[in-house]
């Protein structure tokens, strides 16, 4: 496999995991509070919605849009994409930003349903639109990933099936263990993801105008060092000062 297939791959499943864990957040709360059934027919039709999607939107990109202009289109979305979740990983690594934490969501989100009328025995509506509403918000970001990474590269196929082991694994994890969500290490993989995703945007967006990246794929693996270095600094640095303020006040 090619570093860049490598490289995809990992980013691909990374950032599917990272969305599935926040849907399958909203699913058990959902699923807990106000009943499983209408739970699982919101995440089954969500699901089915995405996977439409996918189909319908990524040949047309593979088949009709020229490659110099998606890898110019796309690596800049990528660049954007990418540079706020590792700003976030950054903040979070610096103490600035509060970590991602599922158990606080899940409670908020148990709290809410709770305070809902129940329904009767058939399908509970509000259960099947937040559950419906959690998937289909967060899996639109697997999609649009998909879709970038896997167009881009003529990997679609790859790609799909990077975000579907993601997906599955997630899923038959959350229904063995449901609410020990917080034991995944989210927010490094949201570190990790980030990397990738603007370390894929840099190459992408410098191959559309006619850059020739040395050692041609390989580069990824350098860009997505440089960044890491880069983002390390930051937090560091970052860090040091926010210690330097507290110990003023």
């Amino acid at each position: 496999m090619h570093s860049s297939s490598a490289v995809l791959v990992v980013a691909v499943f990374l950032a599917s995991a990272v969305e599935m864990v926040e849907a399958l957040t909203v699913v058990v709360a959902v699923g807990v509070t106000r009943g499983w059934r209408s739970a699982i027919e919101g995440t089954i039709t969500a699901v089915a919605v995405l996977a439409a999607l996918v189909a319908a939107v990524g040949p047309a990109l593979v088949h009709y849009v020229p490659l110099g202009t998606l890898r110019v289109v796309v690596g800049g979305l990528l660049l954007v994409f990418g540079l706020q979740w590792l700003q976030k990983a950054v903040l979070r690594a610096a103490g600035l930003k509060a970590k991602h934490d599922e158990d606080s969501i899940f409670e908020a989100h148990v709290a809410e349903l709770s305070s809902e009328q129940s329904r009767g025995s058939g399908r509970d509506v509000t259960a099947f639109t937040v559950a419906f509403k959690g998937v289909f918000l967060e899996g639109l970001e697997v999609v649009i990933i998909v879709l970038t990474l896997g167009a881009t590269e003529h990997r679609l196929g790859l790609a799909s099936v990077a975000a579907l082991v993601a997906v599955v694994l997630v899923a038959s994890i959350g229904a063995v263990v449901a609410r020990q969500l917080s034991g995944v290490p989210e927010n490094a993989m949201k570190a990790v993801v980030g990397l990738m995703l603007v370390s894929y945007g840099t190459f992408w967006t410098g191959e559309g105008i006619g850059v020739h990246w040395p050692g041609a794929d390989l580069a990824l693996l350098v860009l997505v060092a440089a960044y890491g270095a880069v983002a390390w600094m930051l937090g560091r640095v970052l860090s040091r000062d926010r210690g330097g303020r507290v110990n003023v006040a």
